[in-house]
């Protein structure tokens, strides 16, 4: 039997803690009120009693919440969100665990760097004594994978704090982290007397810089212009300046899309998992403008071996530690603007056009695995719709990469910088909401789709029509493809998967299964016809390679 005073004595404390948030001008009324004042219409999270006095202000606000299941897919989703809308993100988790489960995300948008506002709940400061129910340590934790990171003091004034770390996620391009303890979200809101002006960021271009580049690009042969993700903000600058000059364009794996790729100057993505004339052709440049790229491992491979040849002037937002002819602080539109006034004549590129043109023909004439004809597939039956295509981590990323056609910006959404499987369902949600009505492919393997599934409950709760297309092998075909090259075939990868169609069914979504090329195309008929979200698993070689 339950204690029915016990009981009572809940309900009434309860009550009036309801009553207490619901009027009290407290400084979680203050947080909720400068997100709607700065824009924001959804939130990602997962409730907590640290952040429960947030979640009753949200109950009287314009801004809609998701609840995921987990808390990594919150960030991932609000990723998606931020990669599409061009606005930062908001995620909302509780304190301990519910923070903790957040890290992989954070991490994962500070390598890609997304724009993104975490509110971490916290316990009271006050309560530093000994072991504390779900107290750690959010800022030690965050300090580097985080722009920048606050921990909300009872003299902070919120609604400066929520501005600052909105100008820093977007100006710095990557996560805010804001701890909140509850007993000042849960105090009296007091605004300070005087207001923070934030920092901006000044491109640093001189005219000697200008000049030093103009002249270099003059005496080029073999020029190539390389898009990083920090370019694909310049869009209408680099079809400006490509026009203009003619020079071939490669990206990395986070610039796809920056630049078309059905546009005949551009050569393909170079990097380890990189398409065979851009990484060929980058050995013969002579020159090359970096814009917004990272210079990750990925894309160099081995650093004294990157375009050896090449006169390499970096333009990006932060300094990059290197041996680079030129190194500009500015972002790429100011940049091409501003180079645009002071180009000289060009040399004539006849030459470097056909090497190129060879190195394509030679690829074209390859045999194509399994994997890249049901990609491209995919692509030619899709392509009318101009799809966002949110890919996870392993082969498929790559061969999506290489053989779909992305035209604009911000339509190929995956992990980059950390690699993280887990990131392409919640990433698509996110993606959908930021642009409703566009058709979301999440295109993702058997081992990725298993770490964050759990997410199809928010797509049904939401009705959310994302089209996840799984690229099944029973493998984890990346690992297992290193595994085989470098490890004398030792495997700990082979996986015995459920039956996805079985679990798309307890979610009650519509799935189909693909044993054979001939029913690809009805498959994906009946998944993008479908209203809500709509699961195609496809049966792949276990033992292909890219």
């Amino acid at each position: 039997m339950y204690n029915k005073k016990a009981m009572t004595n809940l309900l009434s404390v309860s009550n009036n803690l309801s009553t207490k948030y619901t009027s009290a001008n407290t400084c979680a009324k203050a947080l909720v009120d400068t997100l709607e004042n700065l824009g924001v219409v959804n939130i990602f999270g997962y409730p907590g009693a640290a952040v429960l006095s947030i979640y009753n202000e949200l109950s009287y606000s314009k801004i809609k919440h998701y609840l995921v299941r987990h808390e990594q897919a919150a960030v991932h989703a609000a990723e998606g969100y931020a990669r599409v809308s061009g606005k930062p993100g908001v995620v909302l988790v509780t304190s301990g665990p519910g923070f903790t489960n957040t890290i992989t995300g954070i991490a994962n948008a500070y390598a890609d760097s997304t724009p993104l506002i975490i509110l971490a709940g916290d316990v009271s400061p006050k309560e530093n004594k000994g072991k504390v129910f779900q107290k750690v340590d959010i800022i030690s934790m965050t300090k580097t994978c985080s722009k920048k990171n606050f921990l909300l003091s009872p003299d902070d004034d919120i609604k400066q704090l929520i501005e600052e770390a909105f100008a820093v996620a977007l100006e710095e391009k990557g996560p805010v982290v804001i701890a909140l303890p509850r007993n000042i979200l849960e105090s009296e809101y007091k605004a300070a007397l005087e207001s923070v002006k934030n920092k901006t960021i000044k491109p640093q271009i001189t005219e000697t810089d200008l000049e030093k580049v103009s002249n270099m690009l003059a005496c080029a042969r073999n020029p190539f212009i390389l898009l990083g993700g920090g370019a694909v903000d310049a869009v209408d600058e680099i079809n400006k300046f490509v026009s203009k000059t003619k020079i071939p364009v490669i990206s990395t794996l986070m610039g796809i899309g920056a630049f078309p790729s059905t546009n005949p100057l551009y050569v393909g993505m170079i990097g380890v998992n990189g398409t065979y004339p851009a990484n060929t052709a980058l050995a013969s440049c002579d020159f090359l403008l970096a814009l917004g790229v990272s210079f990750s491992d990925r894309s160099t491979c081995k650093n004294s071996d990157f375009a050896p040849n090449a006169k390499i002037v970096n333009i990006n937002l932060k300094k990059i530690p290197n041996n680079f002819e030129a190194e500009i602080v500015a972002d790429s539109s100011t940049f091409l603007r501003e180079l645009m006034k002071y180009l000289k004549p060009l040399k004539d590129y006849t030459n470097w056009y056909n090497k190129i043109t060879l190195l394509k023909a030679e690829n074209s004439n390859s045999n194509c695995i399994q994997s890249s004809h049901v990609l491209q597939t995919i692509y030619e039956y899709t392509k009318m719709f101009e799809p966002v295509v949110v890919t996870d981590v392993g082969q498929h990323q790559m061969l999506t990469a290489q053989y779909f056609n992305f035209n604009k910006p911000k339509k190929f959404i995956t992990s980059g910088g950390l690699g993280t499987m887990g990131f392409g369902l919640p990433a698509s949600i996110g993606a959908y909401l930021a642009n409703p009505g566009s058709l979301v492919l999440n295109i993702t393997g058997d081992g990725s789709f298993q770490m964050n599934l759990q997410e199809l409950a928010t797509c049904r709760e939401h009705n959310i029509p994302v089209k996840i297309i799984i690229m099944n092998n029973n493998y984890l075909g990346m690992v297992r493809q290193m595994q085989e090259k470098i490890y004398n075939n030792m495997y700990q990868v082979e996986m015995i998967n459920p039956d996805f169609t079985k679990i798309a069914e307890a979610y009650d979504l519509f799935a189909v299964r693909v044993k054979a090329e001939n029913e690809l195309i009805p498959a994906l008929e009946k998944a993008i016809s479908h209203t809500g979200t709509a699961i195609v698993d496809i049966a792949i070689n276990s033992f292909e390679e890219i």
